[in-house]
């Protein structure tokens, strides 16, 4: 009688294959689509498009992993997956997306800027991959990338939502360029809030500053580039001023 292979291998010349577990890995391929439009509308010229097309393959990036885990679909295919779509998502797309907004018009620098940001995100996933099992959880080792995708394709959106053409923007969308791809490579600590239990009770004071932090939201929703630009600047500083706050405070005796 032939034996079944475990479930998620394949034994050559077997009739069995390996299932995928088809709502994670669907929302995964939502998100690689994201990332794929954003890049076809950046070379039509709607940046705007491009721009938000990569905001809402974060939000499908955030979601995938979460799925995964509440249906207990979780496989090594889907992390694989996951990390592919990444790197086009956000690492090749805002890339490309901030290249053909501004960067186009400074020649070899340009694409050079570009290509830095785009090897940068490979590296960090790279990375991340491989330290997952190592690093302290409470913290990301350097910007991740979704946070630096939103810092490029947030700039772009809120210039142009301001009607700034990327021709007056050379010089800063490449220092933003520059600044996204090394922060992403560096040993530089990010908060990652993987340490927040949802189901642990909290004071009634933070209960009214979500409450507040909503209304807020709905208050800008006009400005909504400008608002999204703003608080990816805000993390991409937070990491730096924890680390100069760290070193401070082991240098100061207690």
């Amino acid at each position: 009688m032939e034996r079944k292979p475990p479930r998620g291998r394949w034994i050559p010349g077997s009739r069995f294959r390996p299932g995928i577990y088809w709502l994670p890995n669907a929302i995964t391929t939502a998100a690689l689509f994201a990332g794929f439009y954003a890049i076809v509308q950046a070379m039509n010229g709607r940046f705007m498009a491009a721009a938000a097309a990569v905001f809402i393959a974060m939000v499908f990036d955030g979601l995938d992993g979460r799925v995964a885990r509440l249906t207990r679909t979780q496989s090594a295919f889907g992390a694989e997956f996951d990390s592919l779509s990444d790197m086009v998502a956000f690492g090749a797309t805002p890339a490309l997306v901030i290249y053909e907004w501004s960067l186009r018009g400074m020649g070899k620098y340009g694409w050079a800027a570009a290509f830095a940001y785009c090897a940068c995100a490979a590296l960090r996933l790279a990375r991340f991959n491989t330290n997952i099992a190592v690093v302290d959880k409470r913290f990301f080792q350097g910007l991740p990338s979704p946070m630096a995708a939103a810092l490029v394709a947030g700039f772009v959106w809120a210039m142009e939502a301001f009607e700034i053409k990327g021709a007056d923007m050379h010089l800063i969308a490449t220092a933003i360029t520059v600044f996204a791809a090394f922060t992403m490579v560096s040993d530089i600590p990010f908060y990652s809030g993987k340490d927040i239990n949802v189901r642990k009770s909290v004071p009634f004071w933070a209960v009214v500053l979500i409450a507040l932090g909503v209304a807020v939201l709905f208050f800008v929703s006009d400005n909504l580039p400008e608002l999204l630009f703003t608080l990816a600047a805000i993390y991409g500083a937070s990491g730096y001023v924890y680390y100069g706050w760290t070193l401070l405070r082991r240098k100061v005796p207690p």
